[in-house]
């Protein structure tokens, strides 16, 4: 796993590293030369046009300019000011050294001098405003960004793609879009979500000193991002010893006569996520419905309300049905009722690992005054429970309803107060978004994100699906030690998986739900040929989108 650290978390690394030895300006050059080693490596020839602001992360592009110059490379360098006038002590020796060395100085270019200089190059290297920038960017930067973003060239950052927040991944302004982003000592959470998935490329990790790894850990990171290789510990066992029984059996309660269809899918989709036995309840008019969709998975009707939602009267059933399964998920499509809400209460009771999804959610928010993290109580249980809120969702839970977590750093926190406040090591929230986070009291796991095909209506009610049938297949199995984080995380890949391939089949704009249902087989099989790879000879091949 790759961990994750907030900026100002990052700052203390550094400071850490200089009463290690390692000072301030050894950092500056060796992020410096590793932007230039990165350069060179992806671009072998060709001129490169290194835009450097006034501060450490423009001292990291002169130190960069200053080494691809040694190297024999063509360079160039755009400053807003002289380099006997940048403030910073140390980026001002750094800039002179380049000077000296003989690399050439445009100095506050207008916009048309800016673009003419482009045309002459084959790369550019970002080192404009680093970490530490926030707010929208100012002249001259905003127009260089426009510059460098229609130029068409190949772009490689420094750190962050410039007008980029680290912390949040929002870019208030205009923010360079990069093809690559070499960031120093560690993640940041900025990179990784909203805004900065678009504008990072892809990311390389310079840790800068060999002190790094044990310093960023002992920072305490706020989230890890998994790799493909740690998922071995959840993956299910290869075996032909097995029936339907030994797979895990899932019940998924939902569905009403206004959202009838999500519930349909969530449970083709743990069918299809491995699950060897699915059954599915939903309120008795919605049972016909049901049956003529669903072929393989027996349909219970339970009793029903008004506007065919469920009714206080299924409890007892539901509990009955539960006890009969290794894994329960409700919440898809089933409304906010005063039976509904009943139902949840119910299941929360029951001695059986849970999915709560959707309306679930919704019915939690109102048992508890919208702050779930007031009422620890209601979700402390023997067995797993899963929550799987979207942004606005958690916002619900814990008292943001007008102001839902807008970056990931929020949702980690939004998180957090749940699952600490609950403590127990039996509840997962897995907190879906442009990159969904899987937090438990122990730690917040970040899967690799999929593509932008998995945004569209019925997505979150497939993956709930296939957290249910991840569960039941670890109680199928007699498991009950196993990191309930990264099974989440584990069902998030394959969510990802399922995405490329429908995508690879539908076109990126033409998935619909049902084409992610159709490709969960598909991609299960391709995720675990790739855990069994590692097994065997160590590969190191990353997954979808990262």
């Amino acid at each position: 796993m790759q961990p994750v650290l907030n900026v100002e978390d990052v700052r203390k690394v550094e400071r850490a590293l200089t009463r290690e030895g390692v000072s301030v300006s050894e950092l500056m050059h060796r992020a410096g030369n590793a932007a230039a080693q990165e350069v060179m490596r992806v671009s072998a020839l060709g001129a490169v046009c290194v835009l450097c602001g006034t501060g450490n992360n423009g001292g990291d592009g002169w130190v960069a300019a200053e080494d691809l110059l040694i190297a024999g490379r063509e360079v160039v360098v755009v400053s807003p000011v002289a380099p006997h006038e940048i403030r910073s002590s140390l980026a001002n020796a750094v800039a002179n050294s380049a000077v000296s060395a003989g690399v050439p100085v445009v100095v506050g270019p207008s916009r048309e001098e800016l673009q003419e200089l482009l045309k002459g190059v084959d790369v550019v290297l970002d080192a404009m405003l680093g970490t530490g920038y926030h707010g929208e960017p100012r002249p001259p930067f905003d127009m260089w960004i426009e510059c460098v973003n229609q130029s068409g060239l190949s772009v490689i950052a420094i750190d962050v793609p410039s007008g980029l927040s680290a912390q949040t991944g929002h870019a208030r302004g205009g923010c360079v879009l990069a093809d690559e982003t070499i960031t120093m000592i560690s993640l940041k959470p900025g990179l990784l979500a909203d805004e900065g998935r678009d504008a990072c490329g892809s990311i390389v990790l310079a840790p800068l000193a060999e002190q790094s790894d044990r310093l960023v850990i002992e920072a305490d990171p706020v989230a890890w991002r998994v790799e493909t290789a740690d998922y071995v510990e959840v993956m299910p066992t290869p075996t032909l010893n097995c029936d339907k029984y030994s797979r895990g059996s899932v019940l998924v309660v939902g569905g009403s006569g206004r959202f009838p269809g999500a519930a349909i899918m969530a449970a083709r989709a743990a069918a299809r996520a491995g699950a060897g036995y699915v059954t599915l309840a939903v309120p008795e008019p919605l049972v016909w419905l049901a049956q003529s969709h669903l072929l393989e998975i027996p349909v219970i009707g339970l009793p029903a309300a008004s506007g065919a939602t469920f009714s206080e009267e299924g409890v007892e059933l539901v509990e009955e049905l539960a006890g009969k399964n290794s894994a329960v998920l409700v919440g898809p499509g089933m409304g906010v009722t005063t039976g509904s809400t009943s139902l949840c209460s119910a299941l929360l009771e029951c001695d059986v690992p849970l999915v709560m999804d959707a309306d679930a959610l919704n019915c939690l928010a109102q048992l508890t005054s919208y702050r779930l993290d007031n009422f620890p109580e209601l979700l402390r249980r023997q067995k797993p429970v899963i929550l799987t809120p979207h942004a606005r969702e958690l916002g619900r839970l814990v008292g943001l309803k007008d102001t839902p977590p807008d970056s990931l750093t929020s949702v980690l926190e939004a998180a957090r107060r749940i699952v600490w406040a609950d403590g127990g090591s039996e509840l997962v929230i897995v907190a879906k978004g442009t990159a969904t986070a899987c937090v438990s009291v122990e730690a917040a796991l970040l899967p690799k994100p999929g593509p932008a095909a998995l945004a569209t209506a019925g997505s979150g009610d497939v993956l709930a699906g296939i957290l249910a049938a991840q569960l039941a297949m670890q109680a199928g199995n007699d498991s009950e030690d196993y990191d309930g984080a990264l099974l989440a995380a584990y069902a998030c890949e394959m969510h990802a998986y399922a995405g490329q391939i429908a995508a690879q089949n539908k076109g990126s704009r033409g998935v619909i739900a049902s084409d992610l249902i159709e490709s969960l087989g598909l991609a299960a099989d391709a995720l675990e040929d790739r855990l069994l790879g590692y097994g065997q000879d160590g590969s190191t091949q990353s997954s979808p989108n990262s």
